[in-house]
């Protein structure tokens, strides 16, 4: 039967507080407070860490199929999955599609790798779905709307969680949408999207989920299910009939936000988390219409791998200090014109390159077994020539991790995240890696702390988004 394997989920580091918006604005809030995608990350960016996050039982090679869901891709015009495949090492013989321009994005694209791996068209499939979402300034969606990715491995027979049933519904209705040229979603007056929305089209599929499979609510130890806000996700509890103290599961909401298309595939991940063979999970997802889905935990629920999972990043974060840092890493303001000249793009370069910058890909030299990067011609080691594929192998570095040899800080660099801290990684398997580091504290780096690679954008030159590998802290609590 046709199901999940693995999953993987992925959170910012950055995390703003409720206060410190409504304080921004002179306007008391509730408590809480969302994930806000780094200067240097987008929906592709956090997609990789997501991807990655799921295969750490190293299946990428199996994997012949990507599908990345989201309704904030950095191209309007241009594939985000294949960026994600390749940053993500797998092979090039694969299919990928973008699914997008609906909240359901996530699900729509999970049917279709069921459908695929049902069918044997594929034989493992990668879905993700990602958000990186820019919320008006002095909002109520300024108060909910975070950042994160989740991702799933998709295959048929030997699973860890059993799709056992599905039911979708499909709807023009009319809640929220954006125009091409707008920065904001817009929508329509509360109280009419949800009632005759999300209040009617999401019931209809679960009850038609149940009455299809002749199943009851009590069959179920939990429902996982979006919703645009908090308020909202309680009230759905009770207009179908869960029991809100033990079947439903957390939305995340006072702590990362509401992550759009991959809202509710993130508090699937953090359902199967808690898991136990034999549990069967309701999970429902809402957007221009609806799908439910029964999944049963099977025998191998505990061999479910995930990375650091949803626990792991929740614990690991820096709060924004203050509601103009937000502005700068939202990029929601015009500046100070900048006399320094712009960043400027390449794309022959890229391509020649793109082994090495989207996919970090180093070499061992087969003469003396000295890995090194970027990819040379003459060994640094031995001084072998290295021009032909049958001189080295190919290594692919982000799986590796390392020590910090050495590191410097600019405090005055055309950065929103200052100060730019360069760094020198010496990688486990010998390489030496000479470039930037993210998400840390300043104040706590040290020498030979651990490090690990991870997917960002670099800059943005003539159009093109630049995306290479900076080095993070591994422990990222407190640090």
């Amino acid at each position: 039967m046709a199901g999940i394997v693995s999953y993987g989920v992925y959170i910012p580091f950055y995390r703003l507080s409720c206060e410190e918006i409504g304080r921004a604005w002179g306007k008391r809030t509730t408590p809480g407070e969302k994930a806000i995608a780094g200067a240097d990350e987008d929906s592709i960016t956090m997609a990789v860490g997501a991807t990655l996050d799921c295969l750490q039982n190293g299946e990428g090679d199996e994997v012949d199929s990507l599908y990345f869901a989201s309704t904030t891709p950095p191209y309007a015009l241009k594939q985000s999955a294949s960026i994600v495949a390749a940053a993500s090492n797998l092979r090039t013989d694969i299919n990928t599609a973008d699914f997008g321009h609906s909240l359901r994005s996530g699900t729509n694209a999970l049917r279709c790798a069921l459908d695929a791996v049902t069918s044997g068209t594929s034989k493992k499939v990668i879905v993700t779905a990602s958000e990186c979402q820019i919320p008006p300034p002095d909002s109520e969606q300024e108060l909910t709307l975070g950042d994160g990715a989740a991702a799933f491995l998709v295959s048929n027979g030997d699973v860890a969680v059993e799709v056992e049933g599905s039911y979708s519904i499909t709807s023009e209705f009319m809640d929220f949408w954006r125009l091409p040229f707008d920065k904001y979603t817009q929508s329509w007056e509360d109280r009419f999207v949800n009632e005759m929305g999300y209040f009617r089209l999401l019931p209809q599929a679960v009850f038609g989920l149940m009455k299809k499979y002749q199943l009851g609510l009590k069959d179920f130890y939990k429902v996982v299910y979006n919703a645009p806000d908090l308020r909202n996700h309680k009230a759905m509890a009770k207009v179908i009939g869960f029991d809100v103290k033990n079947q439903i599961q957390d939305s995340l909401f006072e702590r990362i936000g509401y992550t759009g298309a991959a809202s509710a595939m993130m508090m699937l991940v953090s359902a199967l988390e808690g898991a136990k063979p034999g549990e069967r999970i309701l999970f429902a997802n809402y957007g221009d219409g609806a799908d439910a889905f029964i999944l049963r935990v099977n025998r191998r629920a505990k061999e479910i791998i995930g990375g650091k999972g949803i626990n792991g990043y929740l614990e690991s974060k820096s709060m924004i200090p203050s509601y103009g840092s937000y502005l700068h890493f939202r990029d929601m303001m015009e500046w100070e014109v900048d006399r320094r000249p712009p960043p400027r793009t390449s794309l022959p370069i890229l391509f020649r390159e793109s082994e090495g910058l989207l996919r970090l890909v180093g070499q061992r030299c087969k003469q003396c077994l000295h890995e090194q990067f970027p990819r040379q011609r003459i060994c640094m080691w031995c001084r072998a020539r290295m021009e032909t594929p049958d001189a080295y192998d190919n290594i692919w570095l982000p799986k590796q991790k390392g020590s910090l040899f050495s590191y410097s800080m600019e405090r005055r660099a055309p950065v929103v995240d200052l100060p730019n801290v360069n760094c020198v990684v010496d990688l486990e398997g010998g390489a030496r890696f000479y470039g930037l580091m993210t998400d840390r504290d300043p104040q706590k780096i040290k020498i030979g702390m651990p490090m690990e690679f991870t997917f960002r954008k670099i800059n943005d030159g003539q159009g093109v988004h630049n995306y290479f590998w900076k080095v993070r802290p591994v422990s990222l609590l407190g640090i």
